[in-house]
C-alpha cells in the first residue's frame, strides 16, 4: 500500500492525467510536441548536466551492471525475433522490430521520473549510465537486423555516420558528456548556472511524465493482439527477470544499482519501437497495440517489481 500511494499513483495518476487531457482534445497535439521537445531538448538536459556535474563518479564503470541490464535485455530480443520469425512466420524487418519490442524500455519519459522518484538523487548515476548507452546502442542493432532482413545494403553503410551523427545532435548525450567532463576536470559550477539548472531540472520529472501519457494518447489498439501480446510479456517479464538473474547471480551488482537496473527493464515498450516499424513499414500494428496494452499493465508490473525488490 506504500508502494501503491508513494510511487505508483503519484507517477501513473500524471500519465493518466496527461492521456486524458489530450484523448478530450484538451490538450491538443502540437502541445503534446511542444512539451514533448522541451523535456528532451531542456528539463532533462538541464537536470542530467547538473546531476553528473556534481555527482561523486565511481572510478571504474561497472561493466556488470551494464552487461546485466542489456543482456537481459538482448536475450529477451533473441526470444521475440525467433518467436515472430517461426511462431508467426514473420519475414523483412517484422522479427528485428518484435525483438525491439521486448528489450526497449521507455527509459526517458517513464524511467527518468520513476526511478527518481522511487530511489531519490543516489539513482542518478546508475539510471543515466544506463541512458547513455541506451538508445543509441538498441537502434544501431534493431537497424543492423531490419536491414539484413529485407536484404538491404546502403542503409548499412550508412549506418556508423547516422550514429555517430544522432550522438552528436542529441541534446542528452551532449548533457551527460558535458557533465562528466566538468565533474572530471574539477570545475565547481557558478551559482548562477547551478541555480538555472537546478529550476529547468525541476521541471523534468512532472512534465515528461505527463508528455508521456499525452504522447500515447494518439495510438490507437491496431490488432496484431497475439503479437503484441508476445512482447509485452517479454517486456514486462522476461526482461526484468533476467536482468535481476544476471545482476544478482552473475555479476552480484550493488543492491541500488540491481533494483535500478530491474525497474528500468520492468517498463513498458518504447515509443521508438514504433518509429522504428514506421520506418520500415514492418509490425506497426503489433508495435502500436504493444505500446498500448504494455503501458497500462506496466502498473502492475512495476508494482509487482517494487514489492519484490522491497523498495522502500
Amino acid at each position: 500500500m506504500e508502494i501503491l500511494l508513494e510511487i505508483i499513483v503519484p507517477v501513473f495518476g500524471i500519465v493518466a492525467l496527461g492521456y486524458g487531457a489530450a484523448r478530450t482534445g484538451l490538450f491538443p497535439h502540437d502541445a503534446t510536441k511542444g512539451l514533448s521537445r522541451f523535456v528532451f531538448d531542456y528539463a532533462i538536459p538541464a537536470m542530467l548536466f547538473r546531476t553528473m556535474a556534481t555527482t561523486e563518479l565511481p572510478a571504474t564503470i561497472q561493466w556488470g551492471f551494464l552487461i546485466s541490464y542489456f543482456g537481459g535485455g538482448y536475450i529477451a530480443w533473441i526470444v521475440g525475433s525467433l518467436l515472430n520469425r517461426y511462431a508467426f512466420k514473420g519475414s523483412g524487418a517484422a522479427p528485428a522490430i518484435a525483438g525491439m519490442t521486448g528489450a526497449f524500455s521507455n527509459t526517458v519519459m517513464l524511467g527518468v521520473p520513476l526511478v527518481l522518484t522511487t530511489f531519490g538523487d543516489v539513482a542518478t548515476l546508475p539510471l543515466f549510465l544506463i541512458i547513455a548507452f541506451h538508445s543509441w546502442q538498441l537502434l544501431s542493432v534493431v537497424t543492423i537486423q531490419a536491414e539484413v532482413g529485407i536484404g538491404a545494403r546502403q542503409e548499412m553503410r550508412r549506418l556508423p555516420v547516422n550514429v555517430a551523427k544522432g550522438l552528436i545532435t542529441n541534446p542528452i548525450i551532449i548533457a551527460l558528456l558535458l557533465g562528466v567532463l566538468v565533474n572530471l576536470l574539477g570545475f565547481k559550477l557558478p551559482g548562477f548556472i547551478d541555480t538555472l539548472t537546478s529550476t529547468l531540472g525541476r521541471a523534468a520529472l512532472p512534465c515528461a511524465v505527463f508528455a508521456m501519457g499525452a504522447s500515447i494518447a494518439a495510438y490507437r489498439i491496431a490488432g496484431a493482439v497475439q503479437q503484441a501480446a508476445v512482447g509485452t510479456v517479454l517486456k514486462l517479464a522476461l526482461h526484468p527477470l533476467l536482468v535481476w538473474a544476471l545482476a544478482t547471480h552473475v555479476f552480484r551488482v550493488e543492491t541500488l544499482w540491481r533494483d535500478v537496473a530491474v525497474l528500468l527493464a520492468s517498463l513498458p515498450v518504447g515509443i521508438n519501437v514504433y518509429l522504428m516499424a514506421q520506418r520500415y513499414q514492418s509490425a506497426v500494428a503489433q508495435s502500436t497495440t504493444a505500446i498500448l496494452i504494455s503501458t497500462g499493465l506496466s502498473v502492475l508490473s512495476v508494482a509487482g517489481v517494487l514489492l519484490l525488490l522491497d523498495v522502500r
